[in-house]
């Protein structure tokens, strides 16, 4: 099961109490203070694992503790701190306060981490308040409580490349042809119903990774079909991939559900909207009407956007849409570092 939004609950360790004490040695007839500090508590932390792509073990497991403190002892003995936590999250996630809604980190490479909740300080003994007008103080102070927070995970997966399109467009076949993803399957709508990720190889250390979200549909700004909930999974994508279904077997006009996709992109984000697409004409095996397909390529050229007609089938033109999509995505890289 794909889960991409959570909530927990973390508490750091409270800080260890400070102790009054002093010394009783045999021998030593005024023995000063020797109440020691308390322990510092234990910190909380979120860590990117690669090994992880969904937050399923959060909806089981949504809270998280770290140790207290231990109290401070007599002998200037220092209490132990109280020991961290560690919570693992996959290389995706954003971090915000569930309260305000701040985003507080963004996990973007294997091994990062974020000090979700800061462990309380230790409170201090009678030996610490020792001076040389106040020999014999006989008081401590408690070890300071720790944060306390709620968090809203939310994952949104790295992919250089996504695929959009209707259900049904071809996106699911692409990517298992492409890539060692198997998604499923099927002649029916909404066959996928979550994210897939692939990794594309094209040899000579050329690789890239690729997005397969479940369909929109008209109206899914709003809420229709599956909604467009998982378009946060190609927010980071540097290209997209528009399939458009061209073959007989649909009665939907191929022009109008480029339209209608595009559409549904811009009421998500202006930004996604805009970001370098393909037009990729599916299914081109069971064409029989060419007009179709001369059709969608007359208007993707005229939106300024490149367009490739593929059969996954029959590994027709699959080749070169990759080729393709390596070039664009240096296109795009280059662009992004310059500016």
């Amino acid at each position: 099961m794909f889960i991409d939004s959570a909530k927990i609950k973390v508490k750091a360790g409270d800080g260890g109490d400070g102790v009054t004490a002093f010394r009783r040695e045999k021998y030593v007839p005024r023995g000063g203070p020797s109440g020691g500090d308390g322990g510092k508590g234990g910190d909380v932390w979120l860590e990117a694992d690669e090994g992880l792509n969904t937050l399923l073990h959060f909806r089981y497991n949504p809270e998280y503790r770290a140790e207290r403190g231990r109290n401070g002892e007599g002998g200037n003995k220092t209490g132990r701190s109280g020991a961290d936590v560690i919570v693992k999250v996959p290389v995706g996630t954003q971090v915000f306060d569930a309260e305000t809604g701040e985003m507080l980190f963004d996990f973007t490479a294997h091994g990062q981490r974020f000090l979700a909740a800061r462990g309380g300080k230790g409170g201090f003994g009678n030996a610490h308040f020792a001076t040389s007008t106040r020999q014999a103080p006989r008081f401590h102070t408690k070890g300071k409580p720790g944060e306390e927070k709620i968090l809203q995970l939310e994952l949104k997966l790295l992919a250089d490349v996504g695929l959009v399109g209707f259900p049904n467009a071809g996106k699911s076949t692409l990517i298992s042809v492409v890539s060692s993803a198997k998604p499923k399957i099927a002649d029916y709508p909404f066959t996928t119903v979550e994210p897939h990720l692939g990794m594309v190889d094209l040899g000579d250390f050329r690789s890239f990774c690729i997005a397969d979200i479940p369909g929109l549909i008209e109206g899914a700004s709003k809420g229709a079909g599956l909604g467009d909930r998982f378009l946060r999974h190609i927010e980071r994508t540097k290209l997209l991939l528009h399939l458009v279904d061209v073959s007989s077997m649909s009665s939907r006009d191929p022009i109008t559900d480029y339209e209608i996709i595009n559409r549904e992109l811009a009421n998500y984000s202006a930004d996604l909207a805009n970001r370098p697409q393909i037009v990729v004409a599916t299914k081109i095996d069971a064409l029989d009407d060419p007009e179709k397909l001369r059709r969608l390529e007359q208007k993707a050229i005229k939106d300024g956007r490149d367009f490739i007609a593929i059969s996954a089938v029959t590994n027709r033109g699959i080749k070169e849409l990759m080729e393709l999509t390596w070039q664009k995505l240096q296109e795009a890289k280059a662009i992004e570092v310059s500016s």
